[in-house]
């Protein structure tokens, strides 16, 4: 676990992948473009010295997936977002399949979400109760924007989307994780919009609706809808980083939503494998508002706060008593593997 001023923080990490843009998974441009334009977000933010090859960025395996997150990482849990990208990769970018493998190996450490796209139809309808049954998914990942055919995107309060979102109901999967942030080329811009995330978390309150990316670079936009539906949610993912690069305008993005949400409803995620959680949770955990920040917002980025943007937040939307959690972890295979049930003993203890 994190150590911060003397205690442990539960760190779940509420965005990460398992990818493959080989060059071999590749069989349109956009592809090729949409990872190299990862690598750019990577090298754009990364300190020079933690910076991968492209080469190694394609594709990367469990062990070092497991070992970035967990052995040198600082996180205690990761939660799996799948995203197809199916007219750009033969066998898609981060299935849900290929994330289940992780979770198999590792069924402690990771969760595994599940995706839809109600262009799909009935065949997609058929396909959520699949990933439901098989993989007991608590939570869909949706990509706004994903090409399908030639439609460049679709949105969450259509009447389509509509019946997915009954069915995610009907199926006790409770948490919709939707990719609302900058564009990745070459992808349209407009179909990341916040705006349709208003009505659909108006009609469906049973829901959680959790804004990846916090609408950026539509923060306002999507403060303000926030503000009004309690069950709409923010995911630092693509923020984080500032707190490394720009941490003045990461303090300023932080009071916004500590204003408009609260501390209640905002959740870490590093974007694994865009950057390592090592140094980026050590930045967010370091961050403050500067003093005229806190006056303007009237409102305090301690450790209470972190510790639940960190974990605690993630953890009560995918029902994890982080105690109990601790003492699974204290013996998992991971934790053997690098020598950490001590670090989990010692705040099973303490707990005590």
């Amino acid at each position: 676990m994190y150590t911060y001023d003397g205690e442990d923080v539960f760190v779940l990490d509420g965005h990460v992948h398992w990818w493959d843009a080989s060059k071999e998974n590749i069989k349109h441009e956009g592809g090729e473009q949409f990872i190299r334009c990862f690598y750019d977000y990577h090298t754009g933010f990364t300190p020079e010295e933690r910076q991968w090859s492209l080469e190694e960025y394609r594709k990367y395996d469990k062990d070092r997936m497991v070992r970035d997150m967990f052995g040198d990482g600082h996180a205690d849990m990761g939660l799996l977002q799948p995203t197809y990208l199916n007219e750009f990769y033969t066998e898609g970018f981060n299935t849900i399949d290929r994330c289940a493998q992780l979770a198999e190996d590792h069924p402690s450490r990771f969760i595994v979400n599940g995706r839809f796209d109600p262009r799909e139809g009935e065949a997609g309808l058929k396909e959520l109760e699949r990933q439901a049954e098989e993989f007991d998914v608590r939570g869909a990942k949706v990509y706004t924007a994903e090409w399908r055919g030639d439609s460049k995107g679709w949105r969450l309060d259509s009447e389509e989307s509509f019946e997915y979102l009954e069915k995610c109901a009907e199926l006790g999967i409770k948490n919709i994780h939707a990719h609302k942030g900058p564009t990745i080329r070459p992808l349209n811009r407009d179909a990341f919009d916040v705006a349709d995330i208003d009505d659909a978390a108006t009609s469906f309150p049973e829901l959680n609706f959790v804004v990846e990316h916090i609408g950026l670079p539509r923060l306002d936009d999507f403060c303000w809808i926030a503000a009004q539906e309690p069950n709409v949610y923010g995911g630092l993912a693509v923020a984080a980083p500032l707190a490394e690069s720009r941490p003045r305008k990461f303090g300023e993005i932080m009071g916004e939503l500590l204003f408009w949400l609260g501390e209640d409803r905002i959740l870490f995620g590093s974007d694994y494998a865009i950057w390592e959680p090592e140094w980026l949770i050590e930045a967010v955990m370091e961050a403050e508002m500067t003093p005229e920040q806190r006056e303007e917002f009237g409102v305090e980025l301690d450790l209470e706060v972190k510790k639940k943007i960190m974990g605690e937040n993630a953890a009560r939307l995918y029902d994890i008593d982080i105690e109990r959690q601790k003492e699974i972890l204290r013996g998992d295979g991971v934790s053997e593997e690098f020598g950490l049930e001590e670090q989990y003993a010692r705040t099973a203890s303490a707990d005590d």
